[in-house]
């Protein structure tokens, strides 16, 4: 089986909750079962929001420098648990033979799993993955975000919060919104952004369905990791 290649530090925790979501949703009975990866965690790639919003250092280089390490590496694939950093996904693959596993496909795949596959969607991410619609043109979902107010209020915020691992309180305002958008009439909320699982997992759990976008990248990880398995007899 080839390596998966994660493409991470986008946040650091973040990328940490992958392999190890990666490694509980594994079926394994010892260390041989489990899918071998390779985690680039790099923070020093700029700011993704910053760059779409307000015009600041492009990431993409820093992306594609991360890409060609795991490439290097001799990777089959590539799953980066980030986002907002799928708004340069054309770009990322185009530069690369290796599939990239797309995060807003592995969250659908994630919503059929518990049997939601219509209705309206509650959608939660930073401002920069709402405005870019990354999941609104792909999920073939309806989707109902937050208003202004609430992502500057309590959604940005709350990710700021995780990002300086403060992860305890960003769960009181995401779970505030979370609830908020399924008595707008969400059947489930995707949590789209891969810092807001980590908040609303240190606090009671939701009543209602959600989908975890890092966990639901680490399942189409484990997937197409047990695929090639397959293939390789």
């Amino acid at each position: 089986m080839r390596m998966l290649g994660v493409l991470g530090g986008m946040g650091p925790l973040a990328s940490a909750e992958f392999m190890k979501a990666l490694t509980l949703e594994t079926p394994a009975e010892r260390d041989q079962d489990h899918v071998p990866a390779i985690l680039w965690s790099d923070p020093r790639v700029p700011d993704r929001t910053a760059a779409r919003k307000h015009g600041g250092e492009d990431p993409l280089p820093w992306l594609l420098r991360g890409i060609r390490g795991l490439e290097a590496a001799g990777c089959g694939a590539i799953a980066i648990p980030c986002n907002t950093a799928h708004g340069w996904f054309a770009e990322m693959q185009a530069a690369t033979s290796l599939p990239i596993l797309h995060i807003v496909d592995a969250a659908a795949a994630d919503l059929r799993r518990q049997g939601v596959t219509s209705g309206r969607i509650g959608l939660m991410g930073t401002t920069a993955t709402l405005d870019m619609r990354l999941y609104q043109e792909r999920l073939g979902i309806e989707c109902i975000t937050p208003g202004d107010a609430l992502m500057q209020s309590h959604v940005m915020p709350a990710v700021g919060l995780v990002k300086a691992n403060r992860v305890a309180e960003a769960y009181a305002p995401l779970a505030e919104v979370a609830r908020r958008l399924r008595a707008e009439g969400a059947d489930a909320v995707v949590l789209g952004c891969t810092e807001i699982p980590l908040g609303v997992a240190a606090g009671p759990a939701l009543e209602f369905p959600v989908v975890d976008t890092v966990a639901a990248l680490a399942r189409a990880a484990i997937a197409w990791a047990l695929a090639e398995r397959d293939r390789a007899g």
